[in-house]
């Protein structure tokens, strides 16, 4: 299947606090695998990134099989990428500025900055409705474009903050969900703070500390390739021209980059909006996935006197109340599973999904994927 490519620069009137009122563009990227024919037939997807990782650098990874967006756009379908503000190719508003990090991170700025500042900007960058106001001008744009009533979701990580409540309040816009890896606070706050909320808008993460994190949860012989974490920085600093220039130094003095990520704020994502109208798992399927090993999107051991910040992926399951909901725990993977040995079998379930919105025929129940890629019932 021939896959065309295309940048798009979106319109929106930006509702985060640091730039609010602003027109700025968000960076959308897509891969149209769709056949000729009418717009009644087009099969189309918007795929969303988490917190730290860029849309290209999770999607769209330019190494041998990983592209998992080019891997469903050659199925057949017309697959979209986007970044929120704050993250890849989209504004990043008051995060060039290197007083702006994490005051606890500041020591992976150097260069240009040498020893701890106060912010410039006090404030966290983004929050959990100027996500969702920038998905939905994504997803206005594209039923427009594509002449669509409905897109379907695909959410790595804390895209679920932004995925699950738009779906909650807008079902009919939304074809299925499909959740890797989803971050979910059970308990998590049902209202927003004042904002913007106090605090810093950029953390950054070093090459170090990717590779430390990642290894955290490599738990099977042969579930990295060799040499991916090199394959991942790179795409990383492709997608961050300031980050690139930042970082500790090499052994030639040259930076060796840091990747900015934004600090946001979040709230309405729990057990009572999962629940909320039966439309999870009721009008809208909804697929969850989550590596066996991942400790990033299930709080080990559970973090109870903080619930904002305990997440566990069964919840979400066992929080849907509609019964077309499917959970699949993926062995020998961890929360960067786009990334890992599994990929090909994760973007074959995605595709399976797509088209079917069932696993072996079943809407609904717990099951488990091998390394081989069959999925049998959980114990």
């Amino acid at each position: 299947m021939a896959v065309t490519t295309t940048d798009h620069a979106v319109p929106h009137v930006s509702t985060v606090p640091a730039n609010a009122g602003q027109k700025v563009k968000l960076f959308v990227r897509e891969h149209d695998g769709t056949p000729s024919g009418p717009a009644a037939n087009r099969k189309v997807v918007l795929m969303l990134h988490g917190r730290s990782v860029p849309v290209l650098a999770g999607y769209d990874l330019q190494h041998t099989s990983y592209g998992w967006a080019e891997a469903v756009a050659q199925a057949g379908y017309d697959v979209f990428m986007m970044d929120l503000q704050g993250s890849g190719r989209s504004p990043r508003p008051r995060m060039e500025d290197p007083c702006n990090v994490n005051p606890a991170q500041q020591a992976a700025v150097t260069p240009p900055l040498m020893g701890p500042r106060p912010a410039s900007y006090p404030y966290l960058l983004t929050n959990s409705q100027s996500d969702q106001d920038e998905l939905s001008t994504v997803v206005e744009y594209i039923r427009t474009l594509r002449g669509v009533a409905k897109v379907a979701f695909i959410g790595w990580s804390a895209a679920a903050f932004a995925m699950g409540p738009y779906t909650v309040k807008n079902p009919s816009k939304v074809d299925s969900l499909f959740l890797l890896a989803p971050i979910f606070p059970p308990a998590g706050p049902p209202n927003p703070p004042a904002l913007p909320a106090p605090g810093f808008p950029t953390h950054v993460m070093t090459k170090e500390g990717l590779k430390n994190a990642w290894a955290a949860e490599l738990k099977c012989a042969g579930q990295s390739e060799p040499g991916m974490l090199d394959v991942v920085w790179d795409a990383l600093m492709d997608n961050d021209p300031i980050g690139r220039t930042w970082g500790p130094l090499g052994p030639n003095g040259e930076p060796l980059g840091a990747s900015r990520y934004r600090n946001f704020v979040s709230w309405g994502w729990n057990k009572t909006t999962a629940a909320q109208g039966s439309v999870l798992g009721g009008s809208v399927p909804v697929m969850i996935v989550h590596g066996e090993h991942d400790r990033t999107a299930n709080t080990t051991p559970p973090n109870p006197t903080k619930p904002a910040l305990d997440f566990h992926v069964p919840a979400l399951y066992d929080a849907i109340t509609g019964a077309h909901k499917i959970l699949v725990t993926v062995k020998c993977a961890g929360h960067s599973m786009p990334w890992e040995m599994q990929h090909k079998n994760l973007h074959n379930m995605s595709k399976h999904w797509l088209k079917h919105h069932a696993v072996d025929g079943k809407t609904e129940g717990a099951f488990e994927m091998d390394e081989n890629g069959t999925i049998s019932p959980a114990p």
